[in-house]
């Protein structure tokens, strides 16, 4: 029984060792890694950039200060009762739908810059479809081979 068992393992870590193998797992962890990587630095656009000038196309808007408190604030509270991350470090519970504001902007220029990166990969690599062939006539030879019979035929 268990030398059953040791040979289950060994063919448990050889499927595991195949399946690591594989180009398409090597492939989703480089994309993960660098997946990572993107978030943040889109994060840091929208953060830094775009919502500071959304903010000063409204107005001087700061969609992060946009939230609905749900609870009360602790009596030992030495912040901004008007602050987000203030009530948020304080751990005050909280709805931050400017902060969701925030995100759903992050996800659509995400979203827009991998569509703009599809779309210039296809255009790379997919080759535009080549016209048909034109029928193909007869051979020299067939030719030959007519004008011979033809030349026969008459004779």
């Amino acid at each position: 029984m268990v030398n059953n068992v040791k040979g289950e393992v060994v063919s448990v870590l050889g499927e595991f060792k195949t399946f690591i193998a594989r180009g398409n797992v090597l492939d989703l962890a480089v994309g993960v890694i660098i997946g990572g990587a993107f978030g943040k630095i889109v994060t840091s656009l929208t953060e830094s950039v775009i919502m500071p000038i959304v903010g000063w196309i409204t107005g001087g808007v700061d969609f992060t200060k946009y939230f609905v408190r749900l609870g009360d604030v602790p009596a030992d509270f030495k912040g901004d009762p008007t602050a987000y991350a203030d009530l948020k470090t304080a751990g005050v519970p909280m709805i931050g739908y400017g902060d969701f504001i925030t995100q759903a902007v992050n996800f659509v220029i995400v979203a827009f810059i991998i569509f703009m990166i599809v779309k210039a990969v296809n255009r790379m690599t997919v080759k535009p479809e080549e016209a048909p062939a034109a029928p193909a006539g007869p051979t020299e030879v067939e030719l030959l081979a007519e004008i011979r019979d033809a030349l026969k035929a008459r004779d």
